[in-house]
């Protein structure tokens, strides 16, 4: 295995990873195994219900800088803090808003990350040098049990090469994290499929960075009004990035990816033309849906599933890319989807995964 850099390009060693699988292993003492990891410095892979992380102890800057060196991740991407206690965020934060307040208490533990002002003990290392950060409670079992064993909060990213599609089964963070990190817990397949919802409670009236589980009118709900960026949907020119997912491409397959626009007959339409159009070397793909599959007779063709399941297809859009990517797809045609509340968090993967390039 060739070495990894971090994004100082300072070459790292190759790891002796310890794999741990949690339906088979004996889980304490994997959790015990794992949160020695954490507390001495290492690095460790985890289940959560969004997507799969790469955790380190959130305040030791040299273990955090562990993480960006496994990810090859851009210094100035921050990273989401993990607590399994209310109680811990006394010590990550000056304060907790009264609306973050409302908001932990609907929908934490949960896919929800809050963007607070952090406290003195969370060093640059993990905010990229902002005067906040983002703190969650996972819901997932494993995910809690592993934060308890680590008693330590857990700067975690997903758990990919950066700029790779998200990890949602243990078979995709063995692909990119085996010999990168200390030690891998794998555990089912998350349950949401994509990274949490976060929101700057910061700001007036809080600001949505990136669509997840929890949707606009969920938090609406909750805290009344909320700003959602305008990043979300389409490419922005950003000043300093306030949350991950924000500024550089994400969640992106090998192969060159592409939406087509229109109603469904025009999206065929452009679909089936290009896939026509390839030739040679090339190995097109087909990102359909449920209702138009049967419409494609080219190339390799997967459903994210039915349009009347928004958060089906969320579910499925991680596994479908990284499928076209052991299947070799060079170029992938990809259909649009509607935008609605339930179908931002989808979107926003999906335009940023194709690099905002439509047909």
């Amino acid at each position: 295995m060739p070495e990894t850099k971090p994004h100082n390009d300072q070459p790292i060693p190759e790891k002796d990873t310890q794999i741990f699988d949690l339906n088979t292993d004996d889980t304490a003492e994997a959790m015990a195994v794992c949160g020695s990891i954490i507390r001495k410095g290492g690095t460790v892979v985890f289940p959560t219900e969004t997507v799969y992380g790469l955790g380190a102890n959130a305040l030791d800057p040299a273990a955090v800088e562990q993480i960006y060196a496994a990810k090859g991740r851009p210094g100035d991407n921050p990273l989401i803090v993990h607590i399994y206690d209310l109680a811990q965020l006394d010590d990550l934060v000056e304060a907790v808003p009264d609306k973050a307040k409302r908001l932990a208490g609907a929908f934490w533990p949960g896919p929800l990350t809050m963007i607070m002002k952090r406290s003195d003990r969370i060093p640059d290392t993990v905010t990229a040098g902002l005067d906040t950060v983002g703190i969650r409670y996972p819901s997932h079992p494993m995910a809690n049990a592993f934060l308890k064993a680590a008693d330590r909060p857990v700067a975690a990213p997903s758990a990919n090469i950066s700029g790779r599609p998200s990890p949602t089964k243990g078979e995709h963070v063995l692909e990119d994290m085996l010999g990168k990190v200390d030690a891998i817990l794998v555990g089912d397949e998350s349950d949401v499929g994509l990274e949490s919802t976060v929101i700057d409670m910061t700001t007036t009236p809080p600001t949505v960075y990136r669509p997840g589980g929890v949707t606009v009118d969920d938090i609406r709900r909750v805290i009344g009004d909320v700003k959602v960026s305008p990043g979300a949907i389409k490419p922005v020119e950003l000043k300093e990035v306030r949350s991950p997912g924000m500024k550089y491409r994400h969640y992106a397959p090998k192969g060159r990816m592409v939406i087509a626009q229109g109603n469904l007959d025009e999206m065929v339409a452009k679909i089936n033309e290009g896939i026509g159009k390839l030739h040679g070397d090339q190995k097109g793909a087909i990102l359909a849906t449920d209702e138009t599959i049967d419409r494609y007779h080219k190339g390799l063709i997967l459903s994210l599933g039915s349009r009347k399941d928004p958060a089906g297809m969320s579910h499925k859009l991680f596994d479908c890319l990284r499928a076209f990517d052991d299947l070799g797809a060079t170029d992938i045609f990809a259909e649009d989807i509607p935008v609605t509340d339930d179908t931002l968090a989808l979107i926003n993967r999906l335009y940023k995964a194709a690099g905002y390039t439509f047909i």
